[in-house]
């Protein structure tokens, strides 16, 4: 076992850290966990959550060092990735050239684009100092990133310097090439560099040029295609005066056809990619205020230091309840606070996308959370290599299969984690060799690189070969006391469909860990179902019928700790609004009306169209099944092509609404309208409404898509130890209540206090127990969980230092609709990392709960006192085992 640790040292080092400039909260928010690795040398990928005092958010940030020059092979280049038409980040960075002796590292998503029409991207693009496309705006610059052939980035506006030299030598500007847009007025001219999907419509004559000659035309309306062969100029005419000249064209006339970047001022970059809004000029934040893409969304961001030298990419997931996005003022705000001293806006939205490799890997991988839920295809952006390294043996990169997140780094006692071992070079590059196992502390490995955690305590596994070392640090928890699934139900909606799932194990602590499939039994109806392990330390659940609901046990081999899992296959629809209450559904534009069968909702939408045109909300919100899938109602349309929308929030209260099709149909008709994976569940419909043209629409029989599972099983676990009977509250040095304010509850002499859950006072301490009372009045995106965190780490730090104090107890009131969920996670971290670091003890009492519980979490004490009630806790802050008893 390690030796322990100094208390006073612990107990210093946990004050200063919580006070720490790099620790402590900024004008903005907190960040609440950070983690970094190296992908080469000069580059590292790091990513962070920050809680905001509106939203949470989720960012990764690619840190470039080009001191090596993008010219040559010996450093980090970053280059014009794509090219090829819309395809995913991923797809453009498998197939880059990344140049003999050198790999692909990285790679962000680019510039804005044609998303309506070409898919052709909206600004300039350079590779290897040559123009691929010019602005859509024609001879006219556009914002870009640029980067030169000693490294060096930064941010110019790029433009097309261009001629049409006609037969006679007369000589024309050229004003677009490959062209998103092809100009009002003169000529553009494509070629196979084009980066969209089809040519845009000439709107003109077009001729095709070959070897500086007219090979085809003039044609009036050539055929769309992807891009010109090889070799091949296509010409266009816009205007009277243009077109007339490119009319007169005939085969074999000589045309030459000239285009070159020309920037505002310096040299042309080596590689550059377009943007738009400048975030940081000269080291100042932007306002954007009142612009019309300063809304809160996903983002995609470069910046550079003062001397260029220093590259950040980032991306900002958005528009997901985890991550809510940054307006353009607030991503300058933070670009500059992470140091760039100018950064330009990149595309974002569903188009935000970040790739990063790591230590031995062959590709890099999606690190964000695209919006769209998965990839969108993008004409452009910007990827990184590095040189390829030697290949030979330097180190391993070890991990736990299915991932670096806290669950996966632990094991239970008497439990297995499956560990990998990548091979990579000196410059982290990949590199072959299968490594021997060795394990110090509480484990062993054996030689297929399964962890066996032996006793609790730290764990250390090493991948080994000739030199070349790899380490990676396990916690080993107690074993197994519960188990319980990620997710209560799975429904499928046909037969052949999967999902996934893991198993989580908690020791008496409650600190939990990823159970693996070799460490428990499953017993399932194998003539409906499919379970097998997912290779990644999970389980895959497929149908082998098309209708069907059952149960999945689980039982831990080792302790007998069990789970259930509810499972079904197929849909139904479940009825959620009938609308037979439609008259007291209110809104501009709503009344009730005969429906399909019975009374329905009509919705007329007057003219001319304001927004919203028409719409009802319920009497109160109506809740959807957890499981949903989509949802459906019937609508009797009266061919106007208005159409119907239904209105959602998620668990968080965000909205979320569901466009139906055009009603450009008479009569009644059912329509189906997907719901989203991304949003957090339970959702509730919150409305219905109409809009788009002039019309009046019935709505009847809102049903959801549902598979039937049946109910989510009942867990049911032993009462903790801190409960306990009058003798053992009393039986405690001293003792304090928690319960209702009154006269009553003041004249009780057997506490010396009582806490109501009301912020009546500042924190206080008592007999070793730092008393902290939490405000839960306002809700964790509107400011009141940045305040919460500040206040808590402002008392963790003081109990820190305090000799006197053995523990520190958080109060606060129930409401589960102000506190989410990722807030209550990072208060039992903070309280978790107290208590690990400093030996002192830690719990979380919430009053007016509607009923009484008691258990742990982290070695967190977590008791709710019922409301109206009056609960009895007795008190030890220095006691060796549990320091407190409660009796309800």
């Amino acid at each position: 076992m390690p030796t322990p640790r100094p208390l006073l040292p612990v107990l210093l080092a946990w004050a200063l850290a919580l006070s720490s400039p790099a620790a402590a909260a900024d004008d903005t928010g907190i960040e609440t966990a950070r983690t970094a690795r190296q992908i080469a040398p000069g580059v590292r990928l790091e990513s962070y959550d920050r809680l905001e005092s509106d939203r949470w958010l989720r960012i990764d940030e690619l840190v470039v060092d080009t001191a090596g020059g993008t010219g040559g092979t010996g450093g980090v280049r970053v280059e014009y990735l794509g090219g090829d038409g819309p395809e995913t980040v991923a797809e453009a960075a498998a197939r880059h050239r990344a140049g003999p002796g050198r790999r692909v590292i990285g790679a962000v998503n680019g510039d804005f684009f044609d998303v309506r029409g070409s898919g052709a991207p909206l600004g300039p693009g350079l590779r290897d100092g040559r123009l691929l496309h010019s602005p859509a705006s024609g001879t006219a610059s556009a914002p870009a990133v640029g980067f030169g052939p000693d490294g060096r980035g930064r941010i110019l506006r790029l433009g097309l310097a261009g001629s049409v030299t006609l037969p006679g030598g007369g000589v024309r500007p050229l004003a677009g090439f490959n062209a998103a847009r092809p100009p009002a007025k003169g000529f553009a001219a494509y070629t196979v560099d084009w980066p969209g999907a089809a040519l845009p419509d000439p709107g003109g004559p077009a001729v095709e040029l070959r070897n500086g000659r007219v090979a085809a035309g003039p044609v009036r309306a050539p055929a769309r295609r992807a891009r010109p062969a090889p070799g091949t100029t296509l010409l266009l005419a816009r205007g009277a005066t243009a077109t007339a000249e490119l009319a007169a064209l005939r085969p074999g006339d000589a045309v030459a056809v000239a285009a070159r970047p020309v920037t505002g001022g310096g040299p042309v970059p080596w590689a550059a990619v377009g943007g738009r809004e400048a975030l940081v000029v000269a080291g100042v934040p932007q306002d954007h205020d009142g612009e019309p893409n300063n809304t809160a969304a996903p983002r995609t961001a470069v910046g550079f230091s003062r001397d260029g030298r220093q590259v950040r990419l980032v991306a900002v997931d958005g528009r997901q309840r985890d991550s809510g996005g940054l307006t353009l003022t607030g991503l300058g705000r933070m670009m500059r606070r992470l140091g760039a001293y100018e950064a330009l806006n990149l595309d974002g939205g569903g188009s935000t996308t970040l790739l990063a490799g790591a230590a031995g890997a062959t590709a890099p991988a999606l690190e964000n959370t695209p919006s769209d839920g998965t990839p969108r295809p993008v004409p452009n952006g910007l990827v990184l290599t590095a040189p390829a390294g030697s290949g030979r043996l330097a180190g391993y990169r070890v991990e736990p299969l299915g991932g670096a997140g806290p669950d996966f780094g632990r094991v239970l006692r008497g439990l297995t984690r499956t560990l990998t071992a990548t091979g990579h070079d000196a410059a982290l590059g990949p590199a072959p060799g299968a490594p021997s196992w060795s394990a110090a502390g509480g484990g062993r490995v054996d030689p297929a690189g399964v962890f066996h955690a032996l006793r609790p305590g730290s764990a250390t596994a090493y991948a080994r070969r000739a030199g070349a070392e790899g380490a990676l640090p396990l916690d080993v928890l107690g074993p197994p006391a519960r188990l319980r699934p990620t997710r209560d139900r799975i429904g499928l909606a046909e037969r052949g469909e999967s999902a996934g799932f893991g198993l989580v194990g908690y020791d008496a602590q409650g600190a939990a860990a990823a159970v693996e499939p070799r460490d428990v039994t499953l017993r399932f109806d194998r003539s409906r179902w499919n379970v097998t392990g997912d290779g990644r330390g999970g389980f895959t659940v497929s149908a082998r019928t098309a209708r069907a609901t059952g149960m999945l046990h689980a039982t831990v081999n080792a302790t007998g700790a069990t789970a259930e899992l509810a499972l079904g296959v197929g849909l139904e629809a479940l009825p959620v609004a009938g609308l037979e209450d439609a008259a007291r559904w209110t809104g501009p534009g709503a009344a009730a009306a005969p429906g399909r069968s019975g009374r329905g909702l009509a919705l007329s939408v007057p003219a001319p169209v304001p927004a919203p045109a028409a719409s009802a909300a319920p009497p109160r919100p109506v809740p959807l099944p957890e499981l949903a899938r989509s949802i459906s109602l019937w609508v009797a349309g009266d061919g106007s092509g208005a159409r119907p929308d239904v209105r959602l929030a998620d668990a968080g209260g965000a909205a979320l609404t569901l466009r139906g099709p055009a009603a450009d149909w008479t009569g009644w008709r059912r329509i189906t309208l997907p719901l989203p994976p991304l949003p957090e569940r339970p959702l509730t419909l919150t409305g219905l409404s109409a809009s788009g043209a002039r019309g009046r629409l019935v709505l009847d029989g809102v049903a959801a898509e549902t598979p039937p599972t049946g109910p989510a099983p009942a867990y049911r676990t032993r009462p903790d130890p801190v409960v306990a009977g009058a003798a053992g509250v009393r039986a405690r040095p001293w003792r304090f209540a928690v319960g209702p304010a009154g006269p009553a509850s003041a004249r009780n002499s057997d506490a010396d206090f009582v806490l109501t859950g009301a912020v009546e006072r500042p924190a206080f301490t008592h007999r070793g127990v730092r008393f902290l009372p939490l405000d839960t009045g306002r809700a964790t995106l509107d400011g009141g969980g940045l305040g919460r965190m500040r206040t808590l780490r402002a008392a963790l730090a003081a109990a820190a230092r305090e000799p006197g104090t053995g523990a520190l107890a958080v109060v606060r009131q129930y409401a589960p609709r102000a506190v989410d969920r990722k807030e209550a996670a990072l208060l039992t971290r903070y309280l978790g990392e107290f208590r690990r670091t400093t030996g002192k003890r830690a719990a979380v009492i919430t009053v007016g709960a509607p009923r009484f519980t008691a258990g742990r979490s982290e070695g967190v004490l977590e008791v709710s006192a019922r409301r109206g009630g009056r609960t009895l806790f007795g008190a030890d802050a220095f006691a060796a085992g549990d320091w407190l008893s409660v009796r309800p």
